[in-house]
């Protein structure tokens, strides 16, 4: 690795680790504390820990970003979707731990922002980017397809999926930031691979990470909040749009995709059957940990199942 490679990596790493020591006790100020279930006997001395700590990477990402955005414009759209889900979250963090909403942004509301913010991502990368949204298609040799008139509405669903299945995997010290770490060293290689600049940003991502581990790995001083795992969503999807590789998501980001459908067959199974569970608790980390897996358990399992199927997306190339 190069130093134009390295220094954006420890550029965002230093604003992220040094944002710790005076953000944390803000959020403590502010009593922007995290409230656990009840049913998660071993989480409730989490309880009042302080969230919105994405703010955190965030900052380290923007700040970082706009050193580098002039040389690789290409990391524009994917900061954008970045933010702008970030945004999104934040707010709802707002409503929730600030203003006391319990449920902080209606559902109708939340993905109405969604698909605003997903809307100005497509409208950026058609008309101000020469990226197509032709698809590599894994295991054949790069070979990509166009899916004409499709390809808008599949990528609402692509980005909002992924978004909310990154959302779901926060939830256990340090496994959203330590999953996305490795996803986000997958799409760098990938990008180098593929010549593009956006390995840039995704590098960016992997230092601003790096940083807010450092507090938010077991025990957590800090959570991230909806403010930092929705952001983290739109940064996978969006980088992988500026790829040509959404199928790839399913691949590397095997985990959030598990953790949202976990949900989703949980609560049709809860409806249908009228009160049975298919799972101990959803999202599924929590169906381990009260199967007695510990939550560094759950961490070190999910982020080695992350690596191994980078490097089988990286073969699927």
């Amino acid at each position: 690795m190069g130093w134009h490679l390295a220094l954006p990596v420890f550029i965002s790493f230093f604003i992220s680790v040094v944002t710790g020591p005076f953000l944390i006790p803000v959020l403590r100020k502010l009593k922007v504390g995290n409230t656990e279930r009840e049913e998660l006997e071993s989480h409730q001395k989490k309880n009042g820990t302080p969230t919105m700590g994405g703010l955190m990477f965030l900052a380290a990402i923007l700040i970082t970003s706009i050193i580098y955005a002039g040389r690789y414009p290409k990391i524009l759209p994917v900061v954008i979707l970045t933010m702008g889900f970030g945004i999104i979250g934040f707010i709802d963090d707002y409503l929730k731990v600030v203003l006391k909403r319990s449920d902080g942004l209606i559902a109708w509301q939340k993905m109405l922002l969604q698909i605003v913010v997903t809307a100005l991502f497509a409208f950026y990368i058609m008309n101000f980017t020469d990226v197509s949204l032709d698809i590599i298609i894994p295991f054949m040799n790069g070979y990509r397809i166009s899916i004409g008139v499709l390809a808008v509405p599949v990528m609402f669903f692509a980005v909002i999926g992924t978004v909310n299945g990154t959302n779901f995997t926060d939830g256990v010290d340090g496994l959203a930031t330590s999953v996305t770490i490795v996803v986000a060293l997958f799409f760098a290689a990938a990008s180098n691979k593929l010549g593009s600049e956006t390995d840039i940003i995704c590098l960016i991502v992997f230092g601003a990470l790096m940083g807010f581990l450092v507090y938010n790995v077991y025990p957590a001083k800090v959570f991230m909040g909806d403010t930092g795992s929705l952001a983290l969503g739109g940064f996978v999807a969006g980088v992988a749009y500026m790829l040509n590789m959404p199928l790839f998501i399913i691949i590397v980001g095997f985990i959030y995709l598990i953790e949202v459908l976990s949900v989703i067959i949980q609560v049709t199974y809860f409806k249908k059957t009228h009160g049975k569970r298919i799972f101990r608790m959803a999202p599924i980390h929590h169906h381990f940990e009260l199967g007695g897996w510990s939550e560094t358990k759950v961490v070190a399992i999910f982020t080695i199942v992350t690596a191994l199927l980078a490097f089988f997306a990286y073969a699927a190339m």
